[in-house]
């Protein structure tokens, strides 16, 4: 019998089981997360992709809006609006923070007057990104809390200028645990080692959790995005408590529908319950394979059983297990695909 290594392990079910493949959204969709920039597509961005035939492409796919989470600041704004110019209402460019200088006095003010600055110049909200804790230091060496009080000055700013703030604070649960033979997503740890946060010098997912409770808490008046099904998506009970709690706390579904739809029963009836809370994201690139829209569009409109969550005929990326849709009810699709998002981003 010829040897076949895990990561060569891609079985075909034999299962006959009822199949859709929904190449198109049931209803008009915002993608609340998207990059088009530098983060995940280097610095050479500008010439990856064209602008219009992105655009064209995600229309077919009835995704009549994005928000592009890599607005940055500065040049980059400028160089990202030129971009984007002849797109401006189907493209909301959300602006980054420049967190240099976060150990010296002058850090509240020139955080403030940049995001007037970015504001002014169009950004329409800002993305708070999970390195601000897991990798922005303090003088004598400690990483930086979420909640320290420096921070306060960017939730207050948006408040005042009533832009949502999208943030993600931390990683799955298993990207804080040792990579080994009980880690569900060892072989994705395995290639991108990087991604481990499994070190004391690091914050616990646990503390990590605190400081996006303390924020949300403290900062009534500011409107919250947390990316990733609430950071927690593998614990839903986790994520409703917040949402009960923090009337100004949204969630989004990037990168999350294989934990998501690996859970069935409670990712519908928690859809269900907080049908008004919830916005539709992907986390995907203008260079990224399209059909990767398909899975979601599946996951949320179909009763299929045991499918990938991944592009069809690829290796699973984040786990090894397959999915079912949660069939909503075309009320709460209208919600989740558009209106929730276009209320935050006020396109209605």
């Amino acid at each position: 019998m010829e040897k076949v290594y895990l990561n060569e392990f891609n079985p075909k079910s034999e299962l006959i089981v009822k199949v859709n493949i929904i190449k198109k959204a049931k209803y008009p969709c915002i993608d609340i997360h998207t990059h088009m920039g530098s983060l995940l597509l280097g610095e050479n961005y500008y010439d990856a992709y064209d602008t219009k035939e992105h655009m064209e492409k995600l229309k077919e796919l009835n995704i009549t809006s994005v928000v592009n989470l890599d607005g940055l600041f500065g040049k980059e704004l400028v160089k990202m609006n030129y971009k984007t110019k002849d797109y401006s209402e189907e493209i909301s460019n959300f602006m980054w923070i420049d967190f240099e200088g976060i150990n010296n006095d002058v850090f509240t003010k020139k955080a403030k007057k940049q995001i007037i600055d970015c504001y002014e110049k169009g950004a329409k909200g800002i993305k708070l990104w999970k390195f601000i804790s897991l990798g922005i230091t303090n003088k004598d060496g400690s990483y930086l809390r979420f909640d320290d009080e420096r921070l306060a000055v960017i939730f207050e700013t948006a408040a005042e200028l009533k832009i949502p703030i999208l943030m993600h604070i931390a990683d799955p649960t298993a990207f804080f645990k040792p990579i080994n033979n009980k880690n569900e997503r060892i072989e994705e740890l395995q290639v991108n080692p990087d991604w481990s946060f499994c070190d004391e010098k690091y914050f616990s997912f646990n503390e990590l959790m605190t400081m996006q409770d303390n924020v949300i808490e403290k900062h009534k008046d500011t409107t919250f995005i947390v990316a990733h099904f609430g950071s927690y998506s593998e614990n839903l009970n986790h994520v409703a408590k917040r949402l009960d709690k923090y009337p100004n706390m949204y969630i989004d579904t990037a990168a999350r529908l294989a934990e998501l739809g690996r859970q069935p029963y409670s990712a519908r009836e928690f859809f269900l319950k907080y049908q008004d809370r919830i916005l539709f994201g992907t986390d995907l690139t203008p260079v990224d394979d399209y059909r990767a829209y398909y899975p979601y569009f599946r996951f949320l409109e179909t009763k299929d059983e045991y499918f990938d969550y991944q592009c069809q005929g690829t290796m699973p990326g984040q786990g090894r297990w397959k999915i079912y849709g949660i069939y909503l009810p075309d009320e709460v699709l209208h919600k989740v695909y558009y209106e929730n998002s276009a209320r935050i981003l006020e396109l209605l």
